[in-house]
């Protein structure tokens, strides 16, 4: 079965909000348009929570960055000269 359209103008958004929260719940992301551009998205709680869920901490993620070991190098702000202003 084809995917319903998932593309609402503002206002039939507003006329029809009941249809548009079954929608997201049945098919998944609606999308909100205002003057022919996306402007926002409805979603279910669950989809919400899944994709805003934490995945670990910022240490975890450092980790697992594919620059780690890279020796980059980067200047400290002491070899950094300010020049100097009068007040």
């Amino acid at each position: 079965m084809a995917r319903r359209r998932n593309k609402w103008p503002v206002a039939r958004a507003k006329a029809q909000f009941s249809a548009l929260i079954d929608r997201a719940l049945e098919d998944g992301p609606q999308t909100i348009t205002r003057s022919g551009r996306e402007a926002v998205v409805v979603v279910s709680v669950e989809e919400w929570q899944r994709k805003s869920e934490r995945k670990g901490t910022l240490a975890d993620f450092f980790a697992k960055s594919p620059l780690r070991g890279a020796k980059l190098r980067i200047p400290s702000r002491r070899s950094v000269r300010f020049r100097e202003i009068e007040l």
